[in-house]
C-alpha cells in the first residue's frame, strides 16, 4: 500500500486527505441522521397531551426545542400557539429552514470530494504519462518492461481517485435522500400539531395514531 501510494506521487498527498475527510463525514452523519436523533415518534401526542392537562408551559417548550430537532420546529409554533394558524405556519417554516441547513451540513462537502478527486486522479496520470513521453524523448523507448511499468504508476492516481470517489458519491446520494424524507416526515409531524391545536383534526384519530 505505501509503495503504491509513494509511485502515485505527490498527488496521492490530497486524494488521501479527501478520503479521510469523506470517512469522517460519512461515519458523522450516518450517527447524527438517525430517524430517532432527528424525528422522535410520538412526539404530537405528547405535546397535545401536555395541552390538554394543562402542563405546556414554557419550561416544556424549551426542552421540546433542545430534544430534537423536530422538538425545535415543533417548538417555534408552540410558541406562536396562542396566535392564528398562518402566523404558527410562518414560525415553523422559518425554524425548519434552520434545521433543514443543520441536517445538511457537511453534504456539500462530501459531494464535493465525489467530484473532484476523479479529477485529482486524472490530473495525476496526465503528470505521470507527460513524464513518461519526456523519458521517450530524450533516450527512446529503451526497455518496454520499463515503459509499461511506468505507464501503470501514471494510473494509479486515477484508480486511487476513483476508489474515493464512488462511495462519496453513493454516500452522498443516500444522504440527501435521507434528508428529504427526514424534512418530509417533520411538515407532517408540524401540519398535524397545527391541525390539533387549532381544532381542524379530530383528537380520537390522533390517539389512534400512537397506538
Amino acid at each position: 500500500m505505501f509503495e503504491l501510494v509513494r509511485e502515485g506521487g505527490w498527488v496521492m498527498l490530497p486524494i488521501i486527505i479527501c478520503s479521510v475527510a469523506a470517512m469522517a463525514i460519512i461515519v458523522e452523519r450516518g450517527w447524527s441522521l438517525r430517524r430517532q436523533r432527528i424525528s422522535p415518534r410520538q412526539l404530537v401526542t405528547q405535546i397535545w397531551q401536555w395541552a390538554k392537562s394543562g402542563h405546556l408551559d414554557v419550561a416544556r417548550i424549551s426542552a421540546l426545542r433542545a430534544g430534537s430537532p423536530l422538538g425545535q420546529v415543533l417548538a417555534a409554533g408552540l410558541m406562536n400557539r396562542e396566535h392564528s394558524r398562518e402566523v404558527m405556519k410562518e414560525s415553523i417554516e422559518e425554524a425548519g429552514r434552520h434545521v433543514v441547513l443543520e441536517l445538511e451540513r457537511y453534504l456539500n462537502t462530501l459531494g464535493s470530494i465525489a467530484a473532484v478527486t476523479p479529477l485529482m486522479g486524472l490530473y495525476g496520470t496526465v503528470l505521470g504519462m507527460i513524464s513518461i513521453f519526456s523519458n521517450i524523448t530524450s533516450s527512446g523507448v529503451g526497455n518496454p518492461a520499463v515503459l509499461a511499468g511506468g505507464i501503470s504508476e501514471a494510473l494509479i492516481t486515477t484508480v486511487a481517485g476513483l476508489t474515493v470517489a464512488i462511495p462519496s458519491l453513493i454516500a452522498h446520494r443516500y444522504f440527501q435522500r435521507k434528508v428529504d424524507e427526514l424534512v418530509s416526515t417533520m411538515e407532517q409531524e408540524a401540519l398535524k400539531m397545527v391541525e390539533i391545536l387549532h381544532g381542524e383534526r379530530e383528537q380520537n384519530a390522533l390517539e389512534e395514531e400512537a397506538l
